[in-house]
C-alpha cells in the first residue's frame, strides 16, 4: 500500500512554481465531464458535498513530504474531480494553515461558488483559481458539460460576489478548444466577465495532454493569438498570460520513483520522456520498468499531438449521465 494516499508531487507548476498536490477527491466524481479533460470522462456527476478528504492524514501526509527537504511554494488542492465537492475542505484547509507556513490554493472548476458553505471554505485559502472557459450557455453546456442542475448564470454571480469579498490573489484558467469558444464573441464575453472581477491573472490554456475526447483540438495561432490580444486589451497585458507549453521536467522525487510516478499519473497525464528521466536518474532501467508497469495493468501510453504520454490504467471509463 503506498505511503501517501492524498498527496503528490512536488510537481513543477506552470502558475504556482513548486506545488505540493492534493488530491481529496475519488477518481472523477465531478460536477463538470469537459471535453478536454486529461482525467478522462467523469464517472460519476455530483454537486453534493460529501467528506472524502481525511483532514489528519492529508497533514501527516504533508508533514512527511516536507521533512524530506523538498522546495514547496503551494499546497495545492488539484485532485481528480472537483475539490469542492469535499465536505471536508474547511476543516483541512484550517489544519494545514494552522500547521505550516506555506500558502495553500486550490484549483477549481466554480461550479459550486453559489453555495454559502463552499464561500465560507474558500475564504480560507490564499489563492483561488477559477475556471472560465465561457459565459455563454450553450458554449459551456458543449465544452464543460455540467451536471443538469447547475446553472451558469448563478456560477458567475458567485465568482463576482466572492471577487469583492475575498482578501486572497484569484487567478482565472480559460481553456480553449478549437472552433468551439475561439470566436471573437465569445473570447470577448470572456474577458469583459474576467475585467468585472480583475483576476491577479489570467491564464489561457491549450489541451496540451491527451484529451477525453479525441476530437478536440488545440486552437490554430490565429484563435491564440486573437485571445491573448482580447484578453489583454481589456484587462492589460501585465494580467495575460498564456500556458501554451508544458511544465519543465524540474521534479523533486523524494519517495520511490515508481510510485512518484504512479501518484502523480493518477492526477494528470505525464509525459514519457519526464518518466524516463525520473527512474535514470535513480539509476534504474527505465525502459524495463514502463513495460513491466504496462504489463501490470498498472499505466498505459497515449499518444496525443506527437508526443507520449505515461496515464493510469484507470482513465478513459464510459462516463455516467448526471
Amino acid at each position: 500500500m503506498s505511503e501517501f494516499r492524498y498527496v503528490f508531487g512536488p510537481v513543477p507548476s506552470r502558475r504556482l512554481g513548486f506545488s505540493l498536490g492534493i488530491n481529496n477527491i475519488p477518481y472523477k466524481v465531478c460536477s463538470y465531464s469537459c471535453v478536454y479533460c486529461q482525467l478522462g470522462r467523469t464517472l460519476k456527476y455530483s454537486i453534493e458535498r460529501s467528506p472524502y478528504g481525511d483532514p489528519q492524514r492529508i497533514v501527516d501526509e504533508v508533514s512527511k513530504v516536507l521533512s524530506r527537504n523538498v522546495r514547496v511554494d503551494f499546497i495545492t488542492f488539484v485532485p481528480d474531480g472537483e475539490p469542492t465537492l469535499d465536505s471536508n475542505l474547511g476543516l483541512i484547509a484550517d489544519a494545514l494553515k494552522s500547521r505550516f507556513d506555506i500558502p495553500i490554493a486550490i484549483l477549481s472548476n466554480s461550479s459550486l461558488i453559489w453555495r454559502e458553505d463552499v464561500v465560507e471554505d474558500l475564504m480560507l485559502f490564499d489563492l483561488v483559481s477559477f475556471k472560465v472557459d465561457s459565459v455563454i450557455k450553450s458554449t459551456w453546456r458543449r465544452i464543460n458539460r455540467p451536471h443538469g442542475a447547475l446553472d451558469i448564470d448563478s456560477i458567475l454571480r458567485g465568482i463576482k460576489s466572492f471577487s469583492r469579498i475575498f482578501r486572497g490573489r484569484i487567478i482565472s484558467e480559460t481553456m480553449l478548444v478549437h472552433e468551439i469558444n475561439t470566436s471573437r464573441h465569445e473570447l470577448m464575453k470572456i474577458a469583459g466577465f474576467l475585467s468585472d472581477i480583475k483576476p491577479s491573472m489570467a491564464y489561457i490554456s491549450i489541451p496540451i495532454r491527451p484529451p477525453a475526447e479525441s476530437w478536440v483540438k488545440k486552437p490554430c495561432e490565429d484563435e491564440l493569438v486573437a485571445a491573448y490580444a482580447i484578453f489583454s486589451g481589456l484587462l492589460g497585458e501585465k494580467r495575460v498570460e498564456l500556458l501554451n507549453l508544458p511544465e519543465p521536467c524540474e521534479f523533486q522525487v523524494h519517495d520511490d520513483p515508481i510510485e512518484f510516478i504512479l501518484s502523480t499519473t493518477r492526477v494528470h497525464p505525464l509525459k514519457i520522456d519526464y518518466a524516463m528521466d525520473i527512474l535514470v536518474g535513480h539509476g534504474l532501467d527505465a525502459e524495463a520498468i514502463i513495460d513491466r508497469l504496462i504489463a501490470e495493468g498498472k499505466i498505459r501510453i497515449v499518444n496525443y499531438e506527437g508526443e507520449k504520454f505515461v496515464i493510469t490504467k484507470i482513465m478513459r471509463q464510459t462516463e455516467q449521465s448526471p
